[in-house]
């Protein structure tokens, strides 16, 4: 009798011991699952947050190289806005477009009158929106996606070259 009740208790102890080890696997894995989904969620974040800055930085730099007197100004070609950056190289005029089109950031380099349109310029960023406008001197430059983001820039060298 008494060899059947110490049978029985050593196999309680080692259900016990089991249940309490599936329980700890168990937490451990929701712990790891829960984690991953965060990791994920900060990361999605963080990339399109650097996104939006990284844009906002590059054409930040771009009118800042570009500033000279008469050479920003903001189009609507092809019915998408262009931020054109002008500068007279060797007595000919190049015109720089930044432009958002098909999911990307992209910009076009080419001398005034080449011809060539939006679909040639270069891919430089992927992002989801970018809207330019120029009231006076200051270029309100805004990114688009999950969270808005934009950068004020005042064009020192007086505005664009179609302001009158």
């Amino acid at each position: 009798m008494k060899r059947q009740a110490q049978q029985k208790s050593q196999t309680v102890n080692l259900l016990f011991t089991m249940l309490l080890f599936l329980v700890f696997v168990l937490c451990a894995l929701f712990t790891v699952l829960i984690g991953g989904k965060v990791y994920e969620n900060i990361n999605r974040r963080i990339e399109e947050n650097y996104s939006g800055q990284v844009v906002l930085n590059y054409v930040a730099n771009k009118v800042r190289q570009g500033d000279q007197a008469g050479s920003v100004a903001v189009k609507n070609i092809e019915e998408t806005p262009v931020l054109e950056l002008a500068q007279e190289i060797n007595g000919r005029t190049f015109v720089t477009w930044i432009y958002y089109q098909d999911g990307a950031v992209r910009e076009l380099f080419t001398n005034e009158g080449s011809g060539l349109g939006l679909k040639d310029g270069l891919e430089i960023m992927e992002c989801r929106g970018l809207t330019f406008t120029l009231e006076h001197s200051v270029l309100n430059v805004q990114v688009t996606g999950d969270k808005t983001s934009s950068v004020l820039l005042n064009i020192r060298s007086g505005g664009s070259r179609y302001d009158e």
